[in-house]
């Protein structure tokens, strides 16, 4: 599977770490520079894209509403029900899957750029500490300075702007799951009328005030497993962010001979959201924001020296060795990709619009008429709608001379996943004969037919 893979390690020094292993609380210092503008792009999509999904309607429904009450699932038009949960192992193993190829190719971008803890952590409440606080060194006299009331004031101002984000981050989840104008009619109504919907809220709520006011960046170093992956996941030609050793040492001011391009200036590391070193190595802290190569780039240009000091390169190209794209593991990557694709594909598209079951009453399973000329079979079919729309279904037996068929409803209508059992009697002939009954359900776009023994004596 390639070259050895990379060993990461929790550097010394990480500021994120007092010497007595205690916290030290990481107070970011501002960073500008082309990644860094890229990256509230995509953080700026994103909240877009989360906070506006609930109100785009797809076929009637928002594009994505997880109904957990009436177990029905809305997916960019698709509607589920409990019996298709089998999908979900498609699903979630398919982002699995996919999370592994990124890694191999460009280490954690996704951490970087798209987990939703990087997403708000960085886009919106950091954001607002700035806007609160000020920057980095301002923030750190001030709370040098000890108590004050211009200190009192900006952290309660900071806080209750933190709970209130993290009210309305709490809700915009929750409409995923109850839709946005249940969401409303609960909001206006008293809690204990929706016990179960108010103790969600309160509860992401707080969860949430407490994850990006408090826990912060120890989500990531501490609860999440992905960097701890990461040995596994990449190997020497993965894409990340390093410091180009051969080039910045040793490290010395800036007009001092025999030094390399670093000046040790600890711009990199004050800018790292996690307080990590890039210079100690790849370390299973680093996110992959790129906040050091902007810092750097930004110092080496006021230097008159290149840029790229500290940039996105692999192992091999930090080294001087030769970068490779393809290698084994991707070979072996693309041929499980393609076999999932296909097997999940085919699976999706046998996945039924509708599903009709045949049942027998209960009670005596025939009954003979006619002076015993005659026998009946009495059956329930069951029939749920699993488009996203009202759709009408007809229903009836498949011609057989020797079988006549009653149903008790021919034609139904049926909302969205909305099931309905309809009655229905099979006379034949009292001869012997070993029969199979067969019924017909249509919604139009699709027929089943289901068979069933005829029972006689």
């Amino acid at each position: 599977m390639g070259r050895s893979l990379t060993v990461l390690n929790s550097a010394p020094g990480s500021s994120a770490l007092r010497p007595d292993g205690g916290r030290s609380f990481v107070v970011p210092a501002d960073v500008s520079g082309r990644h860094t503008r890229r990256r509230y792009a995509i953080f700026a999509l994103l909240l877009c894209v989360y906070i506006l999904t609930p109100w785009v309607q797809i076929g009637g429904h928002p594009a994505v509403f997880l109904d957990i009450e009436q177990r029905a699932f809305h997916l960019f038009g698709a509607t589920f029900n409990a019996q298709d949960f089998w999908l979900t192992f498609f699903l979630v193993s398919g982002l699995g899957f996919l999370l592994i190829v990124v890694t191999a190719l460009w280490g954690r971008v996704w951490c970087g750029y798209a987990c939703p803890q990087t997403v708000f952590l960085e886009g919106v409440y950091r954001r607002v500490e700035r806007l609160i606080e000020g920057p980095r060194n301002v923030r750190l006299k001030r709370d040098r300075a000890g108590v004050s009331f211009d200190r009192i004031l900006r952290k309660s101002a900071k806080h209750l702007l933190f709970l209130l984000l993290s009210f309305v981050v709490a809700h915009v989840f929750m409409s995923y799951f109850v839709s946005l104008p249940a969401l409303f009619d609960m909001m206006r109504e008293r809690p204990r009328e929706h016990p179960e919907a108010f103790a969600w809220a309160a509860g992401m709520t707080l969860l949430m005030y407490g994850n990006f006011a408090w826990f912060r960046e120890q989500l990531c170093l501490i609860v999440c497993p992905y960097g701890r992956l990461q040995s596994v996941l990449s190997d020497s030609d993965s894409l990340l962010i390093g410091y180009d050793v051969r080039r910045g040492e040793p490290r010395g001011k800036a007009k001092q001979q025999g030094a390399g391009d670093c000046v040790d200036c600890g711009r990199c590391v004050v800018v790292c959201p996690t307080g990590i070193d890039i210079r100690n190595g790849l370390q299973m802290e680093c996110i992959g924001c790129a906040g050091c190569v902007d810092a750097c780039d930004d110092v080496m240009t006021k230097l008159g020296r290149p840029t790229g000091l500290i940039r996105y390169d692999s192992q091999s190209g930090l080294t001087g060795a030769p970068k490779r794209f393809l290698r084994p593991r991707l070979y072996v990557y693309a041929a499980l990709g393609l076999l999932g694709l296909v097997v999940g594909t085919s699976l999706a598209r046998t996945r039924a619009p509708f599903e009709a079951n045949v049942l027998r009453l209960s009670g005596a399973p025939y009954v003979l008429e006619d002076g015993g000329a005659r026998v009946r079979n009495a059956l329930e079919l069951h029939v749920v709608n699993k488009h996203g729309e009202p759709t009408a279904f007809r229903v009836g037996g498949v011609p057989d001379p020797a079988l006549s068929y009653v149903v008790g409803m021919p034609r139904i209508e049926l909302g969205s996943l909305e099931g309905r059992r309809i009655p229905i009697f099979v006379h034949a002939p009292n001869d012997g004969r070993k029969r199979t009954l067969r019924l017909r359900i249509d919604d139009g776009t699709a027929t089943r037919e289901l068979e069933a023994p005829f029972i006689a004596p």
